[in-house]
């Protein structure tokens, strides 16, 4: 399939791909690094303490 030269906007199946691909790649490693276990449980608050102001 070759491009049209009649209209600049359309790309060829090829190229949409190829862009799609990149996009992919950029929101995998995205999601890995938002997601890492050792990074998110580095930055989490530490759990309540039991000698609160309301204990009984």
């Amino acid at each position: 399939m070759k491009k049209s030269n009649n209209n600049k906007n359309q790309i060829t199946r090829k190229e949409a791909l190829s862009k799609m691909g990149k996009y992919a790649a950029l929101t995998a490693i995205g999601t890995f690094i938002a997601l890492n276990p050792r990074k998110s449980q580095a930055v989490s608050l530490p759990p309540p303490s039991n000698d609160g102001i309301f204990d009984d």
